[in-house]
Parts: C-alpha cells; sequence; structure tokens
C-alpha cells in the first residue's frame, strides 16, 4: 500500500491492522526512528522487552532466509503481540519479505527502517503493492512543518513562544527531526520556571554551534564571504550535521530571495514583500537579507537553485565525495 502524502500522519498514530509489514524509509533518519518507535509502541509498550520485541539484522537474515519468518511466527511468552525490526533494510531482503507476505502473521508486527529508497527499489516497490504492507516515506521536513513541532512541543510542555522565536527556531533546525527534537528539548530545559519564550532565550540557548553554522553558512554564501562560509561548513561537519540538511539550509535561503525577487519584479514593495514570508525573517537578519534580495540577479538565483538541486541527488548516490563536493559547491557560489 502507498500511502499519500496526507494519510501518513494518520497511520503513524494509528496504524491500519491490515498492515503486517511497514517500510519506514527516506533521507530524515530522524524522522524515521521516530515515527519506527511511535508505530513499534502500539504493539509492545517497551521496545526493548526481550520476549516480544525482536530486532533483526539484515545480513542474519541473508545467512537463515527462514529468521523472519520463524520469528514472525513465534508466539510471545509474555502473551500478546510481538514486534519485529529490521534495522538498514535493503533491497536484499525483499525475496524474504516477499515469502513472508504470502501468508504474513495476523498479530505479530515487521517494521523495516530503511534510508532512502529510489522509486526502483523492489523493496519499496513490494511494500507499495501488497495489500498487507505500507511503504511509509520520511522525507526531509520543511520550516513549515517543524514550526508545527516547534509550537506543539512548547505548548505541551507548558509554554508559550513568540512568533519570532519560533520563526528563528525552526528555519535553523530544519531537516532532521532527531536534531529538531534535541533542540526543542533543549530549549524547554533552559527555560525553567519561565515560561513565555522569546527570541533571546532561543538565540542564547541555542545560537551556538550548528543552529548558528547555519545562519552563519547561509548568509555567508549568499554574501559572497567564501572564507566564513566554508569555516561554517566546517564546523557542521564536525558537529556531524547530516549534508542534506546543511543543502536543504541552502536552497531554502536561497529560494525565498528568489521569491522576492519575483514579488519585486511583479511590483510589489521590499518591506512587503518580506513581511509575507512564513516563517518571517529574523528582525536582525532583515537588512542583511534585503541586501541579498537586491544584489542577486534572478538568472544567478534560478543558475543556483539548479546547482543546488542537481548537487543534493548527487550526494545521495554512494562512494560519492559528498563534504568535497558540498565545499566546491559553497566556494562557488560565495565567489560569483
Amino acid at each position: 500500500m502507498k500511502l499519500t502524502w496526507k494519510q501518513i500522519e494518520p497511520f503513524v498514530q494509528k496504524p491500519d491492522p491490515a498492515a503486517r509489514v511497514i517500510l519506514i524509509y527516506g533521507p530524515d533518519n530522524g524522522l524515521m526512528k521516530e515515527r519506527a518507535k511511535i508505530i513499534g509502541k502500539t504493539i509492545v509498550a517497551d521496545l526493548n522487552d526481550p520476549f516480544n520485541a525482536v530486532t533483526l539484522d539484515p545480513s542474519i537474515m541473508s545467512e537463515d532466509p527462514a529468521k523472519l519468518s520463524d520469528e514472525a511466527a513465534s508466539m510471545s511468552m509474555m502473551g500478546g503481540a510481538r514486534l519485529m525490526r529490521i534495522e538498514g533494510g535493503t533491497d536484499k531482503i525483499t525475496t524474504q519479505l516477499k515469502d513472508y507476505l504470502k501468508n504474513p502473521s495476523a498479530q505479530n508486527l515487521v517494521i523495516v527502517e530503511a534510508g532512502e529508497l529510489s522509486p526502483r527499489s523492489t523493496l519499496r516497490q513490494l511494500c507499495e503493492k501488497e495489500k498487507s504492507a505500507v511503504a511509509l516515506p520520511c522525507y526531509v521536513e520543511d520550516e513549515r512543518n517543524i514550526g508545527n513541532l516547534v509550537r506543539d512541543s512548547v505548548k505541551n510542555a507548558g509554554y508559550r513562544i513568540a512568533p519570532d522565536a519560533s520563526g528563528w527556531l525552526s528555519s535553523n533546525i530544519a531537516g532532521d527531526r532527531a536534531r529538531a527534537r534535541n533542540e526543542i528539548e533543549k530549549l524547554i530545559t533552559y527555560m525553567g520556571e519561565e515560561k513565555n519564550i522569546t527570541i533571546e532565550h532561543v538565540m542564547a540557548c541555542c545560537g551556538v554551534a550548528g543552529v548558528q553554522s547555519l545562519e552563519n553558512l547561509v548568509y555567508s554564501t549568499a554574501g559572497n564571504q567564501p572564507q566564513i562560509a566554508l569555516k561554517a561548513l566546517h564546523v557542521l561537519i564536525e558537529e556531524g550535521i547530516p549534508s542534506i540538511t546543511i543543502l536543504r539550509s541552502l536552497q531554502n535561503h536561497f529560494r525565498r530571495l528568489h521569491l522576492i525577487k519575483s514579488r519585486l519584479q511583479e511590483g510589489e514593495n521590499m518591506d512587503a514583500a518580506v513581511k509575507r514570508l512564513s516563517p518571517p525573517i529574523f528582525f536582525k537578519q532583515e537588512p542583511l537579507f534585503k541586501q541579498q534580495v537586491q544584489k542577486w540577479s534572478m538568472p544567478a538565483l534560478n543558475a543556483i537553485l539548479g546547482r543546488l538541486s542537481t548537487l543534493e541527488a548527487e550526494c545521495k548516490k554512494t562512494g560519492t565525495p559528498v563534504e568535497t563536493l558540498c565545499s566546491q559547491a559553497i566556494l562557488g557560489i560565495s565567489a560569483r
């Protein structure tokens, strides 16, 4: 079964009982892990339960083709349903899953966690076509989705966050759900008894390391400061920030420049055009952002967005020297 975008969240919260194998895949590893955990807990309360939760390694499965069927057919010693989690799933397990789906357990659930899978992936195709399986994608989330996560999380924790604080934070942590969760939890811990979160609080707590370096990276790249941009890139790499997060942050910044440039060409006032951005530009960055809108031409912005899109596709290929390609692209763009 192939889920549409609108079906994903309802399915995660309440999985269809007809789905006996659930493939969770995509470039956002943090989101993939989070969804696997939520779905898994609909079967077992404790994902580390030695009796009812089993983690299978694809390499062991290849040595023992009957491993999956044997585990999935086993009854729980303590009663109730069992959960089988396959981590690092690839097309190599497609045949075993196909055989298993001919007669799947009506009670036990199999969750397959995988990275990004192309439309040609046999594993993805199998789970999209089979009625008793589901393919659930986890694409990198944009600022709007992360903004909703920020607001919902702080509200559930009993806090209130100012719109400019939410906008600044979401624009800097978009790209990886696990990292976003960590930054939000860090912010809530930092606030303590103070319930009103301001932009000053957010910048004091989260405006360091990866978050601050992302902001430095995008503005220095678009501001023709190659040395600062490369330094920010190296900090991000050392912090373990995924390359896809770095590229998406750059793409997002240049898309916003492109959008405002388009509005200006249509006759809209700069201040009015920038004010309509959602999430908004952090007020301290507005002058710099407006300068960059004026500086970059539409053909140049189109070329940069095309280059970043091509680079993202290249970085998803196995064996690609991602860090080198990112450095070359950032140097080329910032030195234009």
